[in-house]
Order: C-alpha cells, then sequence, then structure tokens
C-alpha cells in the first residue's frame, strides 16, 4: 500500500519554494524551523526524491521539487474548495471571505461598499488584498483568494458576474478646448498627447480599446504609475487622460485645476465584474454578493 503524503507536508513544500528560505517558510506556515524541516525530509522519503538543495546560505528546488509544488498547489487549492463546500452549505452568508481588487476600483469603492456590506453580511468577515489584474488571477487561482473584483474581460479559467458599467471621463489641464463642452467624441482624442498608465495596469488597455484609440498620439516621455499621478500630470499640463467614473465620483480630482468631460459612444466604458473559481464551492456566496455589490454600485454609475 502506496504511502502518500499530508497536506500538511505539501504546504511546507510550496512555503519553501515560494520563500526559498527555511525561515520565511515556517513564519509564513506559523510553525518552527525545525518541524517545518522535518516535514520536508518525511515528505522527501516518502516520496523518494530530493526536494530541495541545501546550503548553508540558501535553499534552492530541484526541478522535480519544483514540478511537484506545482502539482502541490492544485491539491491545496482543491482541498479549500472542499472545505468552503462545506461551509457554504451550512450558511453562504457566513465565514471569512478573501476578496481582491486592482488599484483602479478598490480605493473609489471601499468607502461606498465595505458599510453596507458589514450591515447586510453581518456574519462575514472580508480580507482585503489590492493588487494588479495578473497578480490577482494567480492569487485566485492558487486559492489565496476567494474572489477579485477585477475589470472585464480577463484571461483565465474563471467564472465572472458583471457587477458595473464604469464611464469613462477626459481630463484635461485649465484652458483647454475641450473646456465647457458636455460630452468629448472619441475620436476628438485622436489629436491629443494622451497620458496614460504604465504597462501592467489593465485600465491603460481599456481605456484604449473603448474609445478606438489603438493608433493614438501618446506622450510616450510620461507614464503613470496610478490615477493620482495621472491627474497631477494633467494638472501640469503634460495632456490628457481618461479616468473611469468611480474615480472622478471618488474625489481623485478634488482640488485639482483641471476640466473633465464625459466620453460619449456605446463603447466608452470599461465592465467590473466579480471573478471567481468554477470549482469553488461557494456560488451562492459569489452571486449573492454580486447582487450586493451590484446594488451599490448603480446608483453612481
Amino acid at each position: 500500500m502506496k504511502i502518500l503524503p499530508t497536506l500538511r507536508q505539501l504546504r511546507f513544500l510550496v512555503a519553501v519554494v515560494d520563500h526559498c528560505h527555511f525561515g520565511k517558510a515556517a513564519e509564513a506556515c506559523l510553525i518552527g524551523q525545525s518541524t517545518l524541516s522535518a516535514g520536508i525530509q518525511e515528505l522527501e522519503q516518502i516520496l523518494g526524491v530530493r526536494l530541495l538543495e541545501r546550503t548553508k546560505r540558501s535553499v534552492v528546488p530541484t526541478p522535480i521539487g519544483r514540478d511537484i509544488a506545482e502539482r502541490a498547489r492544485a491539491l491545496l487549492s482543491g482541498a479549500e474548495d472542499l472545505v468552503d463546500t462545506a461551509l457554504a452549505a451550512q450558511d453562504p452568508l457566513s465565514g471569512p471571505l478573501h476578496l481582491g481588487l486592482i488599484p483602479t476600483v478598490g480605493p473609489f469603492i471601499l468607502p461606498r461598499i465595505m458599510p453596507p456590506l458589514r450591515d447586510s453580511l453581518p456574519d462575514m468577515k472580508f480580507y482585503l488584498r489590492e493588487e494588479q489584474t495578473a497578480v490577482l488571477l494567480s492569487r485566485l487561482e492558487e486559492g489565496e483568494v476567494d474572489a477579485a473584483i477585477i475589470a472585464l474581460p480577463f484571461a483565465g479559467d474563471f467564472e465572472s458576474i458583471e457587477i458595473a458599467h464604469d464611464r469613462f471621463w477626459v481630463v484635461y489641464p485649465k484652458g483647454h478646448a475641450f473646456t465647457g463642452r458636455e460630452t468629448i467624441l472619441p475620436s476628438e482624442m485622436a489629436g491629443e498627447d494622451l497620458l496614460l498608465l504604465e504597462d501592467g495596469h489593465c485600465l491603460r488597455d481599456h481605456a484604449l480599446a473603448a474609445c478606438a484609440l489603438e493608433t493614438a498620439r501618446r506622450n510616450h516621455a510620461f507614464q503613470g504609475t496610478s490615477l493620482h499621478t495621472l491627474v497631477q500630470m494633467v494638472g501640469s499640463g503634460l495632456g490628457v487622460t481618461l479616468l473611469p467614473q468611480m474615480a472622478v465620483e471618488g474625489g481623485l480630482l478634488r482640488g485639482l485645476d483641471v476640466g473633465c468631460t464625459p466620453l460619449t459612444g456605446d463603447q466608452s466604458f470599461r465592465r467590473i465584474g466579480l471573478a471567481f473559481r468554477a470549482t469553488s464551492g461557494r456560488r451562492a456566496t459569489f452571486e449573492h454578493l454580486a447582487k450586493e455589490l451590484a446594488f451599490r454600485l448603480a446608483p453612481a454609475l
């Protein structure tokens, strides 16, 4: 009869591969370093292969060790989904929920949605994590977050529920030709020095796609690391930018000498959705949460 590794041993291996350091891995697992080391040795004995290369200064996974760690991630994620399924069957609107948000959404909707969510879901404890889309999707796949509020569409084998349309606004410096306009056409943006977020932010691509601006003139000398940086650059006269409505309503332009006008057109918005693993047993939880979010965001968006 085969002796199978335990989830605990697999979790130890994943932690060491992630941190490449026994001490940091032990801290992440909330155990002592000797306990972690013993667990890894037991795992190597069970599997009959060397999983890690150890030196006095570092630890490096062997090729087979890295492969087994990746397979272990899937097993650990599946085990967490199994527990979530059981908990959701007891009460889908209770327990901890790890929720991810992208930086161009989180700061602007959290003050609006969290107080009413705490009132309507008093038995659910939210843990929030803000990161860019690619990182959030990776954490979602590995089970580190249960669901994520991100812009649609996205790459990955996940399910999603749309919760809001977030229209784009054109932000321009004082005295710009757009001043006083009620709306701006996407075609009018082609001749502007367009300031964008740096690569890695999905809002950059969504803004361009929404306005059909793939051939637009862009100010390549200046790229923002955040929406706050972008509007500061606009205020300095470096160009114009596209800002999602939730950021405008969140007060991002407050105190700045800039103007803003909504972009017109059938596609001049981004879609916001709640993404989750198709294998998760908490579908009822996510469906209820999506309805709550859509209701809270709808009046302003």
